[in-house]
């Protein structure tokens, strides 16, 4: 159980605004001697500037997103002043922040991704809404998405996450005030249900069927739990898919038929998997290889209106990203990648 609201805003803001101002006030007595060490050792990987850089952006950018988020509580108060402008300008906070985090990543870590496939959002912003369904895996996956979906496609992203990242200031004040969904205990498919209904065309709903970040050992444990409740078909199904996690169906399948006029959208992606821990990280720095990322979209009218039938195809596109991260992995150890087929 997390804290009441009050409770999270009054400890974790002053912590975040603490926190900043010590990197802040550190940061030149950890860069300067970093930065000499780098300048006398050639070819080393600066990883400690390099994570120092990026955790001053990130507590910076945190600390106007949510000063930011204050102001406009200020400017309205009450529930009744707010409107669609009021949503929109915590969509824009959102965009600024995780876009800002972006370009940090990519200057300090060397992060660069490439996507193939339909890169279904769609290019035009607001053709119709999406139900967005990816594969969660290494660290800060969820917030590229989110800022591939605000940036280059122009989708207001619903997101639904763990009710633990309340904890986080920016995400528990921005987040609550939009449309999104924060699940942990019961009552997650109805939760999901409802975030799915009255998407709008520039809405994209976010799942993340896995439930968690994915890992081998936490692979396995979702497996031997089918086990353990006799779903022995399912955990055969998932014991063939060797590097995504059996998926929870039910609230993916609960926002599909909640939203029968929205495109479904798959993300496979391959490139963070390994970083499972903070010493993984720490060692893969800086990112000397892309992260490739395959999206595919299927029209509401291709998808089964028999819920029976449109359980089967969605395991069946979830193997699908199973596939294509495999054909990835593949490529990577030097045989010629491959796309699986429709």
């Amino acid at each position: 159980m997390l804290p009441p609201p009050l409770v999270r805003r009054v400890l974790c803001t002053p912590l975040l605004f603490a926190l900043t101002a010590l990197v802040v006030l550190l940061f030149p007595f950890v860069y300067t001697p970093a930065a000499l060490k780098r300048a006398l050792v050639r070819g080393g990987r600066d990883r400690v500037t390099r994570l120092l850089w990026f955790a001053l952006a990130w507590g910076l950018l945190e600390s106007r997103a949510v000063l930011a988020c204050g102001l406009l509580w200020c400017r309205a108060p009450s529930r009744r002043s707010r409107g669609a402008r009021y949503q929109d300008r915590h969509y824009e906070i959102i965009r600024r922040y995780v876009a800002g985090l972006h370009r940090v990543a990519r200057r300090r870590f060397g992060l660069r991704i490439e996507i193939d496939g339909d890169r279904g959002p769609g290019a035009a912003a607001g053709d119709r809404p999406l139900i967005v369904l990816s594969r969660h895996a290494g660290p800060g996956d969820a917030l590229l998405l989110v800022h591939h979906l605000l940036t280059d496609y122009g989708r207001r992203p619903r997101v639904v996450m763990k009710e633990a990242l309340r904890l986080d200031p920016c995400i528990d004040i921005a987040a609550n005030r939009l449309p999104n969904a924060f699940v942990g205990g019961g009552g997650a498919v109805e939760r999901i249900e409802a975030l799915a209904t009255g998407l709008g065309p520039r809405d994209a709903l976010l799942i993340f069927p896995e439930g968690g970040n994915f890992t081998p050992d936490r692979r396995l444990r979702a497996i031997r739990r089918l086990m353990r409740l006799r779903r022995e078909r399912d955990a055969v199904r998932a014991a063939r898919m060797r590097h995504v996690m059996p998926p929870r169906a039910g609230g993916s399948l609960a926002a599909i038929a909640a939203a029968p006029d929205a495109d479904v959208v798959f993300v496979a992606h391959s490139g963070l998997e390994d970083m499972d821990s903070a010493g993984d990280v720490w060692r893969s720095l800086p990112l000397t290889a892309p992260v490739h990322a395959h999206w595919w979209r299927i029209a509401a009218e291709n998808v089964p209106r028999d819920p029976e039938a449109r359980s089967e195809w969605f395991h069946e596109q979830w193997e699908r990203v199973d596939t294509w991260i495999d054909a990835r992995h593949t490529a990577a150890d030097g045989e010629r990648p491959g796309s699986p087929e429709a």
